[in-house]
């Protein structure tokens, strides 16, 4: 599977990729929001091979890409959408971009690549995320793309040896469809 944008190629992952995310995923402004203190390559390689597993799903359910700056040929994230079944109408969108390129719309451009996708490409009817809610970044990035505000969800996740609370957003094909079509 291939994806593009304006400065962005969204890939399948390869297990050489592993040195590109351990570079990023070893930053400790990336670890700030998750729940690992440090990453080593064993990790990291382990990370990737459940992506190049779920390449060979039949039918496939979950789709996380590398993202790679146009523009440097530079792996720097990645990003997602992910079926909780074959059933299933609606599923949950993910990214992660290496801190060195924060601020500069990719997660944005990325994360509206993968929404295209899910609607248009999976004929999904929602499409949620889930955030932590003191990731101001991450907030603002789903606002962007479209979604809005659906639940808090208090103290939902343990990492870091506290509880976080969680955000929800979601966006319904009905609504993208009206937004892109004004756009």
């Amino acid at each position: 599977m291939l994806l593009t944008s304006e400065r962005l190629i969204l890939r399948e992952f390869t297990f050489e990729d592993w040195q590109a995310v351990l570079a990023y995923q070893s930053d400790s402004r990336y670890l700030q929001f998750y729940e690992w203190e440090n990453r080593k390559r064993k990790d990291v390689e382990a990370f990737i091979q459940i992506f190049i597993e779920q390449q060979q799903q039949l039918p496939r359910i979950k789709f996380q890409l590398a993202l790679i700056l146009k523009s440097e040929h530079k792996l720097i994230g990645n990003c997602g959408i992910r079926k909780e079944s074959t059933e299933s109408n609606e599923a949950e969108l993910g990214y992660e971009i290496s801190p060195d390129y924060w601020g500069k719309g990719y997660a944005t451009e990325a994360a509206s690549t993968i929404l295209n996708f899910g609607f248009e490409g999976l004929k999904l009817y929602r499409i949620y995320s889930r955030c932590i809610a003191e990731n101001m970044a991450s907030r603002k990035v789903l606002q962007k793309i479209g979604m809005k505000f659906k639940r808090e969800l208090p103290k939902n996740e343990f990492l870091k040896n506290r509880h976080w609370d969680n955000l929800e957003f979601e966006i319904l094909k009905d609504k993208y469809m009206h937004e892109k079509k004004l756009s």
